[in-house]
């Protein structure tokens, strides 16, 4: 600690970091400044309650910006002067905290404890607190909160004691319960409590050591011969059109209206996406919100300035540039919606009708993703290298793909072998019965 005072010019030049650091005045001891990766910059008054041997306590009187330097200064001053007496103001404070219930919590969690997080994961935050959280916790106060009541809490949730299916002004909502949704929730639940454990609202996490239902990853490999159906599909679509399944019970706005157009071809934007999915194994949003400006063709890569772990860089084989050079350049985003200068939402319907058609009515648009990554590991490519395309942060995450390892060892196994196999089984021995 310096003994130069902490001062609004101070404040202003501190840059953010990778981790969250403090700025102390020199002159008013106790009294700092916290700088958040994300810029964000708290005042905190720090102190021991009953002398050096007490306990350390960190008190955030306010935000620059609502505050200036010097009015967080006096803010500052009263819990710094009350704690020499032997006031612990903020204990008292956290202790009320504790008495908060969940949905207090919760929504102070969605104010301040998500900076860090993508929108679209915030989003999905937003819809398990009010979908699950809230119904069956929300009223509860945090220390009534046990390890007990979080796994009745799972179990309701996996049960569908929260599914639903309603009409709301925007069309339906429905939400569904399981174990998979369970499970997910409760994680959530537990980053929560993390939150207000850090906030000093409580000293333990009840959601720790529940025993949660095991994850398990619908993964769906297509086949060689599933592949080249899907192709087949993909030209058919985009030449002569697929044929119309008419559903009785569907909307008649998007009935053909003669019997002449009872063929639809699916635009080159469409089957493009599809195509890049399989030879990139990008996720989704990564290709559907790809803009021209971020493909290098020189260069053969998509540089993704924000993907779901952040930047990303993805290699481009010649087949998949050669699926973007084909594609017609008309506005901002590769794929081509409604709106030239905003991403396309979803394949929903073109995927659904493609699907049938090539009879893989049971993939998702996830599993193409899946099998980029089965075809390479098939071709003797090695995990790390496999997690590096997929833009992985974690080797756990790229392990599920370690039992298709086992193919291109038992090739290399049979191939290694063939002296061994010729001299222990000579030509014209019959297999035995």
């Amino acid at each position: 600690m310096t003994d130069q005072r902490l001062t609004k010019t101070i404040v202003e030049r501190a840059q953010p970091r990778d981790k969250d650091y403090l700025i102390w005045c020199g002159k008013l001891r106790g009294f700092g400044c916290r700088v958040w990766p994300s810029g964000k910059k708290t005042f905190i008054a720090q102190y021991r309650v009953g002398g050096r041997s007490g306990r350390e306590r960190k008190k955030t009187v306010g935000t620059y910006g609502v505050l200036t330097v010097e009015q967080a200064r006096k803010e500052a001053e009263k819990y710094l002067a009350l704690a020499k007496t032997g006031h612990d103001l903020a204990g008292e404070e956290r202790q009320a905290r504790s008495e908060m219930t969940v949905a207090a919590l919760c929504a102070e969690y969605l104010q301040h404890g998500v900076a860090i997080k993508k929108e679209s994961t915030v989003k999905t935050d937003v819809g398990r607190i009010n979908s699950h959280i809230l119904p069956l916790l929300g009223r509860k106060k945090l220390s009534a909160v046990t390890r007990a009541e979080v796994e009745r809490f799972m179990h309701d949730v996996a049960k569908g004691k929260t599914a639903k299916d309603e009409k709301t002004a925007k069309g339906r909502s429905i939400v569904k319960g399981g174990k998979g949704t369970a499970t997910r929730t409760v994680r959530l639940l537990g980053g929560i409590f993390t939150y207000a454990i850090n906030q000093g609202y409580l000293q333990s996490n009840p959601c720790t050591g529940v025993k949660k239902f095991p994850d398990n990853p619908k993964d769906r490999f297509l086949s060689q011969d599933e592949i080249n159906r899907l192709g087949e599909t993909l030209s058919l679509a985009e030449t002569v059109g697929l044929p119309w399944h008419l559903n009785e019970d569907g909307k008649l706005k998007h009935r053909p209206k003669s019997d002449d157009n009872l063929r639809e071809i699916v635009p080159p934007h469409v089957t493009g996406a599809i195509r890049l999915l399989l030879l990139t194994g990008c996720r989704l949003r990564e290709i559907l919100h790809l803009r021209w400006k971020d493909v290098d063709f020189e260069r053969n890569l998509l540089n993704l300035p924000d993907s779901k772990t952040g930047r990303k860089v993805v290699y481009l084989s010649e087949g998949a540039a050669r699926v973007l050079h084909d594609l017609p350049k008309v506005g901002t985003y590769v794929i081509l919606g409604k709106n030239p200068d905003k991403p396309r939402s979803d394949l929903k319907r073109p995927w659904t009708r493609i699907a049938r058609h090539a009879g893989l009515d049971d993939v998702r648009l996830h599993d193409l993703r899946h099998t980029f990554a089965s075809v390479n590991v098939a071709r003797g490519m090695s995990l790390p290298k496999i997690g590096a395309l997929l833009g992985h942060k974690s080797t756990s995450t790229t392990a599920r793909y370690a039992h298709l390892t086992e193919d291109p060892l038992r090739r290399a196994l049979n191939e290694g072998s063939e002296s061994l196999i010729s001299a222990m089984i000579p030509n014209g021995r019959e297999d035995p019965e």
